[in-house]
């Protein structure tokens, strides 16, 4: 059973398997149970975002909130090889991953995406690439929002300490035109460290991916857990 909409709550960390082999099938299944187990411990939200051909399967067998990598600004119908928000709702999900740098849309897909996931009740998160593009992306009013420079993505060099300043600038745009908003960042986090830097620097959580890959995913994620709860409690929420 999926978690209701409110239980999505910052700080939060939502992981994305992107198509990495060591979370397809069956792995993504485990790795999604690993993040219920970390959210559980922990007491915070973690977001999973399993390949598409997985989501029906990962969002019966855990508690957590599983998001879609991606869906198409589209209604049901004739739309062969379409990925409508009602088929991703169906499945499970309770949100929906927007323009990804690895799945990027234009401008006014964005816009009827968006509108197409509240229409049929997800919650839709927008990532944004550049700092130029913040306000458009905000204005778009999605749930969620993240700043994730693609030149940064799975390098290991966050984005934290490579464009601090960046970032806290896009968190301070997201935050001042929609404060309801939930501002992320993403690219390159991959430890506890980055995780507070980035709850430091104004974001309300994580995207991370490329830590699916690793053998000690589940440490790994609880040191970002509890980095994020530090964090979050030394900035006085």
């Amino acid at each position: 059973m999926v978690l209701a909409m409110t239980a999505i709550r910052p700080p939060l960390i939502i992981v994305n398997f992107k198509a990495y082999p060591e979370a397809l099938g069956d792995r993504a299944v485990e790795k999604a149970r690993l993040a219920e187990d970390v959210a559980e411990e922990e007491g915070i939200c973690i977001i999973v975002a399993p390949p598409l051909v997985d989501l029906a399967l990962v969002a019966r067998e855990v508690s957590i909130p599983v998001f879609a990598q991606h869906v198409d600004p589209v209604e049901p119908g004739r739309r062969t090889g379409h990925i409508p928000p009602e088929a991703v709702k169906a499945a499970g999900a309770t949100g929906v991953m927007l323009n990804h740098a690895e799945k990027r849309l234009d401008y006014l897909d964005i816009k009827i995406a968006v509108d197409r996931c509240r229409e049929v009740g997800l919650l839709s998160l927008v990532c944004c690439a550049k700092l130029r593009y913040c306000n458009m992306v905000v204005r778009l009013g999605p749930d969620m929002f993240a700043f994730e420079p693609p030149e940064l993505i799975g390098t290991g060099r966050s984005v934290t300490s490579e464009k601090p300043e960046s970032l806290k600038k896009a968190m301070t745009i997201a935050k001042r035109l929609r404060p309801e908003i939930i501002a992320l960042c993403g690219a390159g986090v991959s430890c506890g460290k980055d995780v507070r830097d980035a709850i430091v620097l104004g974001a309300e959580g994580v995207l991370v991916g490329s830590i699916v890959r690793r053998d000690d995913f589940k440490a790994v994620l609880g040191e970002m857990a509890r980095a994020a709860l530090r964090a979050w409690e030394e900035k006085g929420f």
